[in-house]
């Protein structure tokens, strides 16, 4: 079942090893087929290098196995939640990524310092509220996706494909999972730029909206013109 879902799912979880965003069993991505509306994500606590295919697990969107020998990833709800408030994602990526994670920790958004970052968040990658005691001891990681969700009523999850979870460590999204690891490795990347930049001069403001608009608009905008196009 999924088999092209499941294989581009693995190759999503081990690109972020790949990319040195996980450390051990830290992490995992998943992917969804929106036809069939199953989700295919990482198994929990299986080290990434002896991970295969058929180790992935397919559950329907109540978070109910469907197909997998293996208990799904422990953020499975979170990823759930994410795809079903934020209907044009195909794939989502967690991580505790150090520097994106020290963002997280210290509950700071990381602001749009620079170019970089304006190539792919369209302003600061913003920061959740504390989740409460009552949250943190009831459904924890269904009400982690709703803390995230509540942070975007305001915001366009497709111009800012990542958030950092107040206390804990950054998600990102994409239209598969191969793009949601993409934009975790920028993410982890523009986190670091920001922490040096914030360490040369902590009273930097960041790009100006023009030059924000600028960048993100030559990549993603109507008239995009980075690339070589379709």
């Amino acid at each position: 079942m999924l088999d092209q879902l499941r294989r581009d799912v693995l190759d999503a979880n081990l690109e972020i090893v790949r990319r040195g965003l996980v450390l051990y069993t830290f992490g995992n991505v998943s992917g969804i087929d929106r036809a069939s509306g199953l989700v295919v994500i990482k198994p929990s606590g299986v080290p990434y290098e002896t991970m295969t295919p058929e180790d992935l697990v397919i559950t329907d969107l109540d978070g109910k196995i469907v197909e997998g020998k293996l208990r799904p990833s422990s953020d499975l709800a979170t990823h759930i939640h994410l795809y079903k408030e934020f209907p044009t994602i195909g794939g989502v990526v967690h991580t505790h990524s150090e520097y994106a994670t020290a963002w997280a920790q210290a509950g700071r958004e990381i602001p749009a310092f620079g170019t970089t970052h304006a190539d792919y968040f369209y302003g600061p990658v913003p920061v959740t509220d504390e989740l409460t005691a009552e949250e943190i001891n009831g459904d924890y990681v269904l009400n982690t996706g709703i803390n995230i969700t509540n942070r975007f009523q305001s915001l366009d999850p497709n111009a800012v494909p990542g958030v950092l979870v107040r206390g804990h460590a950054p998600f990102a999204w994409g239209k598969d999972a191969a793009d949601a690891a993409y934009h975790a490795t920028v993410l982890e990347a523009v986190a670091r730029m920001a922490w040096l930049t914030v360490s040369l001069n902590p009273t930097s403001t960041g790009v100006s909206q023009a030059l924000l608009d600028r960048h993100y608009q030559r990549k993603h905008g109507a008239k995009a013109t980075y690339g070589q196009g379709k």
